[in-house]
């Protein structure tokens, strides 16, 4: 069997069905945001609910609105009926995914929803179903048809909700002004989170860590002074304190391919003059950031006043599991 082109198969299927769904968004995409934008900015929450497959997609789409600062919960359509619509208020929001429209728990629980002052959204690859029209506004995530060979099994479909899901909570994300600050206190766990939590001047070398020699200093100094701390670069200084420069491992190593006596030179001739450097008060994540724009593994940490005050290694953030 030719499985990969199969595998192809399913994916191209896909990601044709999202190309479809992109073309197709309009202003009910737009009334959406809005609605979901006005619920939470009065405290209220989006609640999410479908059943089987779809119920599956909703959890996801439940966890990627908690993780972007928008409050959501997934209301089981079954249990609802026994007692867990209680979580329900006035003011909040329903996204209701089904892909038919006619999903029968689904339809069963939407008058009791209707109670409240709530606006529904629907999910639906049918906009002339029964849901549609329950709905104040109805997102098409209509396909041609399944990834599955049988064109049965929902694959297609149910990425087309997830996608359409995903379109809403990043675009709300822009939309509310949420920052990486924000994304932070919701992830303090893993290490994105400790990139963004962490500040530079909690994980920069400095004082005695901080490797340092005059700019009259010869390679072999600087090298020493590296070695002494186990750094991979240098603080080359002026004659006041200030930054002159930077030599590092790497430029010893491309040098000493042409010339292996250069120990005895000066490293102000060998340095990187005007270096890439950093705020103490930055926070981690910006370190990530410049250390993989520039394709450098050190970076200098100045303080408020221009003074060169540590060096952050890509060691570090590795060591202190922030990459």
């Amino acid at each position: 069997m030719h499985y990969l082109a199969k595998a192809r198969f399913v994916i191209e299927t896909e990601i044709e069905g999202l190309r479809r769904i992109s073309d197709r968004l309009d202003g009910a995409f737009v009334e959406a945001v809005e609605i979901l934008h006005h619920t939470l900015d009065h405290r209220g929450k989006i609640v999410v609910v479908g059943v089987g497959k779809s119920g599956n997609i909703g959890h996801k789409i439940a966890a990627t609105f908690n993780s972007t600062g928008g409050t959501a919960v997934v209301l089981d359509s079954q249990n609802a009926l026994h007692g867990d619509l209680g979580l329900l208020s006035d003011g909040d929001a329903v996204l209701a995914l089904s892909y038919s429209g006619e999903t029968r728990e689904l339809l069963d629980l939407m008058p009791f929803i209707k109670r409240f002052d709530v606006k529904v959204i629907a999910f639906t690859g049918k906009p002339g179903s029964t849901l549609a029209r329950l709905s104040e506004v109805t997102l098409d995530t209509s396909i041609e048809r399944e990834a599955c060979p049988l064109n049965l099994a929902p694959t297609t479909s149910s990425t087309a909700m997830l996608v359409m899901g995903d379109a809403l909570a990043m675009v709300l994300l822009e939309a509310r002004g949420f920052t990486e600050e924000d994304f932070a206190r919701f992830h303090p766990g893993g290490s994105l989170g400790r990139a963004l939590l962490t500040r530079v001047s909690d994980i920069m070398r400095s004082d005695v860590a901080l490797p340092t020699v005059p700019d009259d200093a010869n390679v072999a100094a600087a090298l020493d002074a590296m070695n002494r701390v186990r750094a991979g670069a240098c603080l080359i200084l002026d004659g006041e304190g200030g930054l002159a420069g930077i030599f590092t491992h790497g430029d010893f190593a491309r040098c000493f391919r042409i010339d292996p006596l250069l120990g005895g030179k000066p490293v102000a001739s060998l340095m990187t003059r005007q270096p890439i450097t950093v705020r103490e008060d930055a926070l981690a994540v910006e370190v990530l950031r410049t250390l993989g724009q520039n394709r450098i593994d050190d970076i200098i940490v100045l303080s408020d006043s221009g003074r060169p005050v540590g060096l952050i290694d890509s060691q570090d953030m590795a060591r202190l599991k922030i990459v």
